[in-house]
Formats: structure tokens, sequence, C-alpha cells
């Protein structure tokens, strides 16, 4: 088609054709050379497969740990100086009859513990019988007892490489034990397929419910599919990308999840905008060319900012130093990439191939005044009322927020039924201390005089069962047994601080606390697994302002870039954290609480790990950013055209609004399938970003935007200019 034809059809003079915005050069390129682009795009598919594939095997499992902390440090002097380390998993040994100190049992036992020290990768194991039977390491009725063992390297070397190897041998038992497996290590090596399962699971579900909904919306096969298939393009996209960045970092395995979530739902989203902007165009008389360059150029405008919002979301995560939360920044990141490149570059030339079969089979007449534009009117006419309804109703619905405690996760994110939670189960209820979770107290000093009374001093602390050192081990003050020099000491001192299986399930973090209190006689490091958790929680609590500031401040440049507005990305925000006020508030009241628990199947500890809430933070702020890019590039687009802010509002939520609702609904159905979920990190995600879109996409949109916009008048533009009407000096005044 040539330029002339096409500028006839877009009612423009033939140079805007070739000289118009970039974004409509770009789609009239497409247009011209749309075999080529679909031609490529197959390849690129194919050769993004592969290197998905490959990425996908080489995700790693990363551990919750904070780098440089205290306890980091401490961990590392204790594999230097000592040779030892904390426990990275434990094997429960029951006696099939009579007790864990009858000589048979013994003999067993003791032979199962040096078989555990002999095998490849461990390199150190220790049990009740080879310790001098301490009461840490037997249940109260006898009947069990524990072997902990120590596995060098990283996580994807414990996790992938060992344990499948060990745990199999170890549980088979005999005929006088039953061991089962459990452990740290060991709940987050079986939360990765059980995560992965949670993912099939979730999508057989989505893609029919899905594509239902799109024909609802379209009313045609093809334009319903259309964007599903461009969500499953941006998939492997994203996970092709990721290869290139697993060159020189780690990202998670779970990140995997949120990438497949979000890459479907903002695939879908992107093309159902771009597709619809179409529709428009063609309905408005242009030919296919022109419809698809004008689509581009200003569907294509409003994608971009929206996919430039939510990847600025999430690189904020960049500012935590922790390769768990990067991981989500980077899979987050490379699946807009995705979903970008198949909404602007593939999808438009698949329009302008097959775009007569995602028109509607009846042209009707668009409405200008129907139900959105109507609410939109009425919202305006009190917006005083309207707005403080609707503020009240998400003030309430966020109130549990308040009540927000921040805990660490422990192996309750398993269903009942995983092994190795139904092992820690056992040991929390049967055994009166945890010292697999010991508290470690690393000294280099040569003089350890002190030992024996700070021993005693962190006894009497409250939640302490025991404290092991070379001078003895002492309870509630007191002596009592004897010291293990030749496992305390060596290049200076360690000592163990055995919490109580109460104290761990209670506030393992405030215990730490208590030991870091106590004046030491020497210099130490406080280390072991609680130690670690609170310093990983530390850590991340105090970076969080940092990343409010740096997400607020991202999102305000790139809206105020969109809109040459400083009032618009004000309000923007603060619809935003009301929104995200919704989230927390839903996800406090069902997951630390524990209402619905039942329903949804899982266990609630009265306390919320603080990574996932984050996270959610960064994904949900960019979403809802997503909507109100979507939303205000409409009205500012009538504004422009008309100068009228009421109009423009009302005109912009009845073109917009419909969109909006349809794909938010199937953005909050993709996250919702995943309430589903075995792993209660998984649920979570899923059900606090389903709310946090279904309230943004109708309550924030359809409500608080009208009746903000109205009170603000011509603020709203400020400080960019007022359009033709208003320099006239024809406004409505902005209240009533």
């Amino acid at each position: 088609m040539s330029a002339g034809t096409t500028a006839q059809a877009t009612g423009r003079p033939p140079h805007a054709a070739t000289h118009g915005p970039p974004l409509r050069r770009l789609g009239l390129l497409l247009v011209r050379r749309r075999r080529l682009v679909l031609s490529l795009s197959l390849v690129v598919l194919i050769v993004a497969g592969v290197l998905a594939a490959g990425a996908a095997s080489r995700l790693s499992l990363s551990r919750f740990e904070a780098p440089g902390s205290e306890s980091d440090r401490a961990q590392a002097e204790l594999i230097e100086r000592f040779g030892t380390g904390s426990a990275d998993m434990i094997f429960l040994v029951t006696a099939r009859s009579g007790t864990v100190d009858d000589p048979d049992v013994e003999a067993a036992g003791r032979e199962l513990t040096e078989r555990i020290g002999r095998a490849d990768g461990v390199a150190e194991a220790d049990s009740y019988w080879t310790r001098g039977k301490p009461a840490t390491l037997r249940s109260g009725d006898g009947r069990h007892a524990l072997v902990v063992v120590r596995i060098p390297g990283d996580a994807d070397h414990v996790r992938a490489e060992v344990l499948p190897r060990l745990v199999p041998e170890i549980t088979a038992g005999g005929d006088l034990l039953q061991v089962r497996s459990g452990g740290g290590e060991e709940v987050f090596r079986e939360t990765v397929p059980l995560a992965r399962q949670d993912f099939v699971r979730a999508e057989l579900v989505i893609f029919p419910l899905a594509f239902v909904l799109l024909w609802l919306y379209q009313r045609r096969a093809m334009a319903a599919l259309v964007p599903i298939l461009a969500g499953v393009f941006a998939m492997p996209i994203g996970l092709a990308l990721l290869s290139g960045v697993l060159i020189f970092a780690e990202i998670s395995t779970f990140a995997l999840n949120l990438t497949l979530a979000m890459g479907l739902g903002l695939g879908i989203d992107y093309c159902l905008f771009v597709i619809q902007r179409f529709r428009e165009e063609t309905r408005s008389g242009r030919d296919r060319a022109g419809a698809v360059a004008a689509a581009v150029e200003h569907a294509g405008r409003t994608v971009l900012f929206s996919g430039l919002t939510v990847a600025a979301s999430l690189a904020v995560l960049f500012a935590l130093p922790f390769d768990f939360l990067r991981s989500f920044a980077y899979a987050g990141i490379a699946v807009v990439a995705g979903g970008l490149f198949a909404a602007l570059i593939v999808l438009p030339a698949v329009l302008a191939s097959i775009g007569g079969t995602m028109l509607p089979k009846r042209h009707r007449p668009e409405r200008q005044d129907g139900f959105w534009h109507g609410l939109a009117t009425r919202v305006m006419c009190r917006p005083l009322v309207s707005g403080g309804l609707a503020t009240v109703l998400l003030l309430v619905l966020a109130s549990p927020f308040l009540g927000l405690r921040f805990g660490v996760a422990d192996d309750r994110i398993l269903p009942a039924e995983a092994a190795s939670r139904q092992t820690q189960e056992v040991i929390r209820q049967s055994f009166p201390a945890e010292e697999t979770d010991a508290i470690q107290l690393v000294s280099a000093d040569a003089v350890t005089a002190g030992v024996p009374s700070y021993a005693a001093g962190l006894s009497r602390l409250s939640g302490v069962a025991q404290v092991d050192s070379a001078a003895g081990s002492f309870a509630d003050g007191r002596r009592v047994g004897d010291g293990d020099p030749a496992r305390f000491e060596g290049v200076g001192t360690w000592l163990s601080v055995v919490p109580s299986a109460a104290a761990l399930a209670d506030d393992p973090v405030r215990l730490v606390e208590a030991v870091r209190s106590v004046e030491p006689p020497f210099e130490v490091l406080v280390g072991g697994y609680p130690a670690e958790l609170s310093d990983y929680r530390a850590s991340v609590v105090d970076r969080l302002p940092l990343v409010l500031a740096l997400m607020l401040g991202v999102t305000f440049a790139v809206l105020f870039l969109m809109t040459r507005s400083v009032i618009i990305p004000i309000k923007a925000t603060l619809l935003n954290v009301l929104s995200l006020g919704v989230m927390f508030g839903a996800i406090v009241w069902i997951f630390q609480e524990g209402n619905l628990s039942g329903l949804l199947g899982f266990t609630a500890t009265g306390t919320l790990d603080p990574s996932i809430p984050i996270l959610m933070l960064c994904v949900a702020y960019g979403l809802s950013m997503d909507y109100e890019v979507f939303l205000l590039s409409r009205i500012k687009e009538e504004y422009d055209r008309t100068g009228d802010t009421e109009q423009a509002v009302a005109t912009g939520l009845q073109r917009g609004a419909p969109l909006i609702t349809a794909a938010g609904g199937i953005l909050a159905l993709s996250f919702a399938a995943y309430a589903t979920a075995q792993v209660v990190f998984v649920q979570m995600l899923g059900v606090g970003m389903a709310v946090a879109v279904l309230v943004d996409a109708t309550v924030i949109r359809a409500v608080l935007v009208p009746s903000l916009m109205r009170l603000a008048g011509p603020l709203n533009w400020w400080p960019s200019g007022r359009g033709p009407r208003e320099r006239t000096g024809r406004v409505t005044a902005p209240g009533r």
C-alpha cells in the first residue's frame, strides 16, 4: 500500500504517513513488512524456546540470607576456625518399639549416624547417641531422637545434588528404626516441586477461563485467541532474556512462577489495548493499514509507558542486596519486555494480515453516554460524597494492615501432608528444645576464662533451654553437663544457645535480640539459623523506606513524562497507596490472622515473612500504575482534543473503563488461580495480587479517579497549561 493511499485512508496528507510520529512510522513499517515480521517472529520464538528451556534448568534455589551481616560473618568464622557450622538438615529417628535408649536401638542409631557421616557431600553428622545423650536431642516420651547433619556448599549443591541422593537412602529405615527427613534445606527442597505443580494446575484453569472472558468481551474467537497467544509468546521471550542474566547473576526458581503469571497477564492486557484501538480506528472509517498504524501510535504509546512503569516498580528491588528478591526484578523486567515485543511488534503484523477476523460481526455505533459515562457524570456531580464514601470503604478494608507483624517462614508454608512438615510437627510437639536451630556465638579471642559465667547468664534467658560450651552445659543458670573442649575450642571458642521449641514458634527474632543484649566477656559474633533469619528480616525492613522512595520517585517521573502534570502523578500515587493498603489488609486478615485458612487450606503462624509483602508491594504498585496509565492516556487524549476536564474524564472512562475492567478481570483471574496453591507463599502472592488488581480496576478507577479529577479541575494539568476551552475561560467550577 502506498503512502498516499494510507494517507487518504487516515485523513492525513501524504507526508504524515512517512514523517509522522515514530510509533506511527513503526506501525506502517510493520504493515508493509508483515510477512517478514511474522517469519522473523517465528524464528525468535523458536530460539527463545531453546534458550528458555536452558534458563529454566539453570535457575537456583536461593536461600533467605543477608550477605555481610553479623550472622553471615559468624557462620564463616565457625567454618574456618572450628570446621563446623549450622545443621543443614535433620533426620528424625523413631524406635519402632521401646525407646531410643534401648541397647539395640542405641547401637542401630550409632551405626546410622556413622553411615550418614560417611555419605558423599556430608561434612558432619551427630546424634543423640554420639553427642552424650543430651536431653535436647531426645523427645519427652523417649520414642524419638535426632541426627543433625551439616552439608557444605550453596543451596543448589545441597538441595539439588546431595539431598536427592541422601534422603531416600537414609529414610529407608530398618527393622528397629523409622527415619524421616526434615530441617530447613529439606523444607525448601520440597517446596520447589510443589510450587511448580501449583503453576501447572493454575495455568490449566487460567487458559480456558481467560479465553471465555475474552470471547464474552470481544465476541470473536480470533480476537479472544490472539491475546492469549501473545501472552504465551511473552513467556519464552522473558525466560530467554533471563538466560543472559544468568551469566552474571543468580535467579531464584521461585521467580519462574511470577514470570509466567505476569507474562500471560501482561501479554493479554497489552494486546487487548492495541486490538481495541484497532477496532475503534476501523470503526471510524480507516482502512486496515491506517487502523494498525493509528493503534500502534496511540495504544502503543500507552503500552510503552505502562511497561516502563511496571518495569520501574520492579527495578527498585535491585536496591535490596538479596539474590532472592532481585530475582523477581530480573524476571519481571524480562517478561515485561516480552509482553511489549508481542504487543508492539508481532501483534501489528498479525492485525495487518488477519485483522478482519478480529472485528465485530456487526458494527454498532459507539455510545458516548453509556454506563461508564453516566457513572462518571454522577460521581462528578457529587465528588466529595462519592469520593469520601469510596475512601472510607477502602480504609475499612485496609484496616487489618495496622496489625501487621513480620516474622520468619518455617515448614508451615507447606501443606500438612508434606513429609518434611510432618517431621517438623513431631519435633515441635515432642521435643523440649530445637538444637538444630541453635544460636551460635563465635569468638576468635584466645582468652576464654569468662565462658562459664557467660554461658550461665545466657541460660537464664527466657526461651533458652540449654547453653552448650567448652566449660559445660548450662540450664537455668546451673551447670547440668560436662564440657566438650574438642567440639567448642580451637582458635578461640564458641557457644551453642539451644532455644526452646516454644520460643522458636513464638518469636525467634526476639530471642536473638535477647541473646545479643547479654554483655559478653569477649568479642563475639552471633550466628545460627535464628540469627540469620533475624538479620535477613532486619535488612529487608531497614531498606523498606529506600524501596518506597525509589518506587514513588521513579513512577512519578514516568507519569510526569506521559502527562506533563505534577498533580496527576501525586493523585495516582495516593490512589495506589489506597489499593496497596487494601491488598495488605487482605493478606494480614487472611494469612496472618488465619481467616479463610480452612477454605484455602493453609496454617497461619501469626506473622508474615517480610520478603513476600515487599515483593507484592513492588508488583502491585506497578500493575496499579499500569491501569492508571491506560485510563489517563484516554482522558488526556480527550482533554487535548476538547480542553474540558469533565467531558474528558467521562468520555475517557466510557472508552477505557470496559477494557480496563476486562483486562483487570483476566489479570486478577491469572493471580487468583494461585489461591489453590499448596505453598503458602504462592497462595499469598496470588490472593493479594488478585485483590489489588480488582480494587484498582473497579472502585478506584470508576469512583475515585473521576471524583478527584473533578475536584482538581484545571489544576489537574498544571504546569503544562490549559486546554482550548479553559484558555477561553469557559470552564466549570471545580466543585459543587
